[in-house]
């Protein structure tokens, strides 16, 4: 999950977190960081803001 607001993504693991069969493996608050934990840990789905400071979603 990538944003950067905190409390959004705060809200978004909140909502998330009810379904048993969703893991939030990784978090990031900015474009270039989002990069490096993708290739990291190589998820199924990445939820990115569109709209964040340096790099975009």
């Amino acid at each position: 999950m990538v944003d950067d607001h905190a409390i959004l993504r705060d809200g978004i693991r909140a909502l998330l977190s009810v379904h048993d069969d969703i893991e939030i493996v990784g978090e990031a608050s900015e474009g270039k960081e989002a990069i490096e934990k993708v290739q990291e840990l190589v998820p199924d789905v990445v939820i990115m803001d569109i709209a964040m400071p340096g790099m975009d979603g």
